[in-house]
């Protein structure tokens, strides 16, 4: 079963644009919007399992700009 979740993620002062653009070219990645409020960007993730989600979020933290990062693993019915 496909593993889908969000990611937010706080970036550097005036990155947003940069971070979610770059984590747009990640596969699995399938969506990444900045957002207003407490985080910067939103990311969409959507793998075929927990082990290739977990690869995807560890390629997005090695991003210089991400200073934190929350993910929500979705709980599909």
């Amino acid at each position: 079963m496909p593993v889908k979740a969000y990611v937010l993620l706080v970036t550097v002062v005036g990155k947003e644009q940069d971070v979610a653009q770059t984590l747009k070219t990640i596969k699995g990645v399938i969506e990444a919007s900045p957002v207003y409020g407490e985080y910067d960007v939103v990311a969409e993730i959507v793998t075929d399992n927990l082990e290739q989600t977990n690869k995807v979020i560890s390629e997005i933290r090695r991003n210089p700009n991400i200073l934190r990062t929350v993910t929500l693993i979705s709980m599909q019915t």
